[in-house]
């Protein structure tokens, strides 16, 4: 559960980034006061952690376990 919740916090990390490269736009900011205000800096350094315990995914064994 705990990597699929980093992945989502990654795709909006990384559509926001999109929108910033493409159209200056910083979405996360315009929807919760500005780059500055609390909740963003929360949003950002959330997505900074998410992208740190995906590191995790490159060393993970991925086999799919079957429960009977």
């Amino acid at each position: 559960m705990l990597d699929k919740i980093a992945l989502f916090l990654l795709i909006v990390g990384g559509i926001n980034w999109g929108l910033i490269g493409i159209f200056q736009f910083d979405l996360v900011a315009f929807l919760f006061g500005g780059s500055a205000a609390i909740i963003s800096r929360i949003i950002y350094v959330l997505v900074a952690i998410s992208a740190i315990w995906c590191i995790s995914l490159f060393f993970r064994d991925n086999e799919l376990v079957e429960m009977s």
